[in-house]
């Protein structure tokens, strides 16, 4: 298995400003900026893209307080994350829409997904063997209902793959073993992900698979047979 990473930090140092620069000004103006970027491939790229917004408290943790993306990618990268980054401020159904005075204390991180694949098993336990926490991010699909999980997920909230595939079941509007019904549709991707350490402050490329295995999520020995064998 390959790790999806297609862009190297100062890529996704823009990708993070810019996200910035378009909240800030469709706040400031009301308008979308022009996705202008020094780099043609993301341009190019049509990978889907998530923009999270993260209050920073006092105390130094983090609240989250948008999330919104595409995650098929329908424009270029550039041009998503533009359109992504307006909506997480403006248009999350769950919080009101961002203020320019508390954009100060937002932390924001993108996200570029990998194509989606659709996880072939013979039974449903065999799903536990095919995600790794810390590389899949997750989509399930089951008629009208849908739902996706980013890969960070659950490494921020410290979830096993047993409750990494019930959540992906309850964020499509499903039950939480809707994954072991026959008909249900689940997809695994992978996420580059580029996050402020502070408002305004360094980017940096979140290592979720080492994340993962500090909290004790995943076993390295584990993953560096998968990555081997597949």
């Amino acid at each position: 298995m390959k790790l999806f990473k297609p862009y190297n930090i100062e890529e996704g140092k823009f990708l993070v400003e810019l996200a910035r620069n378009a909240i800030r000004e469709h706040l400031r103006k009301g308008i979308t900026i022009e996705a202008k970027s020094p780099y043609e491939r993301l341009h190019k790229d049509r990978y889907g893209v998530f923009v999270t917004l993260e209050t920073l408290t006092p105390s130094g943790t983090r609240a989250l307080r948008g999330c919104i993306g595409f995650p098929f990618g329908h424009k270029s990268v550039a041009e998503d994350v533009v359109l992504a980054a307006i909506e997480s401020a403006t248009g999350d159904p769950r919080f009101p829409p961002l203020t320019l005075s508390e954009l100060s204390d937002v932390v924001i991180e993108v996200s570029v997904l990998s194509p989606m694949e659709l996880i072939k098993v013979e039974k449903p336990k065999d799903y536990l063997n095919e995600i790794i926490v810390g590389i899949h991010g997750l989509y399930v699909s089951w008629g009208v209902f849908s739902g996706l999980l980013l890969p960070q997920v659950p490494v921020d909230y410290g979830w096993d793959t047993m409750t990494f595939i019930s959540e992906a079941c309850i964020k499509a509007g499903l039950h939480p073993d809707a994954w072991l019904e026959p008909g249900i549709k689940i997809y695994r991707f992978q996420a580059q992900v580029f996050q402020e350490q502070k408002p305004e402050g360094p980017v940096v490329e979140r290592d979720l698979l080492k994340e993962a295995i500090s909290k004790g999520l995943v076993k390295r020995e584990h993953v560096d047979k998968i990555l081997k064998d597949r």
